[in-house]
């Protein structure tokens, strides 16, 4: 069945996921497991990009604190999470909008922006350029003249001549091989992302690195054992025929689960499916929440006591941290931070000593930045107070040197500690992944994790001494929330209601026990 058009416009070239899904939905693998593609991508934060209700607040909030901008900052934020409707604007001589279309069901442009990032965005992008600066920021290129019915779509295996017809009759598209819809480069185009910044008196006074995770993977030693589709699309079990219309079955298929680091917004996307209009039933969202926690909880980092003692009073314990991820970790979106939770019982089970607790609001307790948004919690070798906690984080600041959480305000990072992944030479780092502050001299610190020292007085006590320790993780850090508080825009004051409703939790990234005094 032809697909219809999605956007009234002069000129189209997409169209909706809904019409992809009518021949690559149902689909299994060799073991019988569903590797379904539509079902699996219209549960992930991918297919949901334009819907996030995070994402929409921080558009208003950049829109309120720089209303001269207006336009500037709507297109360049419509570019990555409603790319095909922003794409489709540009083309037709008009730029991106945010608020206009997503406020309003009946807009023209509604369809395909609620479609986010989907099937005939990524698979029409051409190699032209891949893995250059200038692709980038959302700089991939997709075609402007071919019609539909003319128009290319990329996939990574050898066409079947036969079936060229069936689906260009079905989707106006004629698929085309082109392996680089395997490349990490593809990934790049809205993965590494560079924004223009404010100066205090509102004027543009350059770009900064908002996420750079391509950078600090080709700066790895995954570069040349994994590419991003590897670890964030894993393979199905055996051949997959890729279609329901029949044909050859193709080994490796890449499963669409696109699985990434944000179970707590598809949390929100769960409990507010309706009033955000998602698409995806509440099992498979369900089940993106459950692929995700379990790539962050088994397959992100470990963690290890080493050389726990006690001497009189005195109880010193190593932690080491090695992290698994071909990237920072964490990485992306700066909003984003781990951090150490170690506490000491003593013979009583009395907890003695605890840094990096947390509380109700998803607040650390003890981190200067949560406590005071003009602060920060410095990196740390060596922990022997409750008030200080070990935070792999990176603290944006402005061009005047304050702390911020404001995106079109930040200039650089005054800190950045997040983990680095294997391979990862700090001494050769360029500006836009290198490591900053204290950290920066951490001998430590280094390629593919972190070693840290407690000194606890445990003073008399009674013996032997339970130690605990975990990496714990957050998507969104608490003073982020907080900081749109100080705005009032329709999808703030949603926010706000969605983050106070969902309980900021942060999951266990890996953590072990030890004993002292026994």
């Amino acid at each position: 069945m032809a697909q219809e058009p999605v956007v009234g416009a002069d000129k189209e070239f997409f169209a909706s996921a809904r019409g992809c899904s009518a021949c690559h939905d149902g689909m299994v693998d060799e073991a019988g497991a569903d590797v379904s593609i539509a079902s699996f991508w219209r549960s992930t934060m991918m297919g949901n990009a334009s819907r996030d209700p995070y994402w929409q607040a921080g558009v208003q909030a950049e829109l309120l604190d720089h209303p001269a901008y207006a336009e500037v900052i709507e297109d360049k934020c419509a570019t990555c999470h409603m790319p095909m409707a922003r794409f489709t604007a540009v083309a037709n001589g008009r730029q991106g909008r945010v608020a206009e279309v997503m406020r309003d069901p009946d807009h023209e442009a509604y369809a395909i922006a609620v479609d986010g990032v989907s099937c005939t965005l990524c698979h029409q992008i051409e190699d032209a350029g891949l893995g250059e600066s200038t692709s980038y920021s959302g700089g991939f290129v997709i075609d402007q003249e071919r019609p539909l019915g003319e128009r290319l779509i990329y996939g990574p295996y050898p066409v079947d001549e036969t079936k060229v017809a069936i689906m260009k009759a079905a989707s106006r598209f004629v698929p085309t091989e082109s392996r680089h819809v395997r490349e990490a480069a593809l990934c790049a185009t809205c993965h590494t992302l560079f924004t223009p910044y404010m100066d205090a008196s509102g004027e543009i006074a350059g770009e900064f690195q908002e996420q750079v995770p391509y950078l600090e993977w080709l700066h790895s030693d995954y570069r040349s054992t994994h590419s991003c589709q590897d670890c964030h699309m894993p393979k199905a079990e055996g051949a997959v025929l890729v279609s329901t219309v029949g044909g050859e079955a193709r080994a490796p298929f890449a499963k669409h689960v696109f699985v990434g680091g944000n179970a707590y917004l598809l949390g929100m996307l769960i409990a507010f499916r309706e009033e955000l209009d998602v698409q995806a039933a509440g099992e498979e969202l369900e089940a993106t929440v459950d692929r995700t926690r379990e790539q962050l909880e088994k397959r992100t980092a470990s963690l290890s006591f080493h050389d726990v003692s006690l001497s009189d009073s005195q109880l010193v314990a190593e932690v080491a941290i090695r992290s698994q991820a071909g990237h920072k970790l964490p990485s992306a979106f700066p909003a984003r931070r781990a951090w150490l939770h170690l506490w000491v019982a003593d013979g009583d089970g009395s907890v003695v000593f605890e840094s990096g607790a947390w509380d109700s609001t998803g607040a650390i307790v003890g981190n200067d930045n949560d406590l005071d948004p003009r602060r920060y919690e410095p990196h740390y070798v060596e922990i022997d107070r409750p008030e200080e906690v070990q935070i792999y984080e990176s603290i944006m600041q402005t061009s005047e040197g304050e702390v911020t959480t404001a995106l079109l305000r930040g200039s650089a990072y005054i800190k950045d500690n997040r983990l680095l992944p294997a391979g990862f030479d700090k001494a050769t780092a360029s500006p836009d992944i290198m490591v900053q502050g204290v950290a920066t001299n951490d001998a430590d610190f280094a390629a593919g994790g972190d070693n840290l020292r407690y000194v606890v007085d445990v003073g008399v006590a009674p013996r032997p001494f339970t130690l605990n320790v975990e990496l714990l993780y957050q998507s969104v850090g608490y003073r982020w929330a907080q900081n749109l508080r100080r705005h009032e825009a329709p999808e703030i004051a949603r926010f706000q209601g969605y983050y106070a409703a969902t309980p900021n939790r942060p999951l266990v990234l890996a953590g072990d026990t030890a004993t002292a005094g026994g």
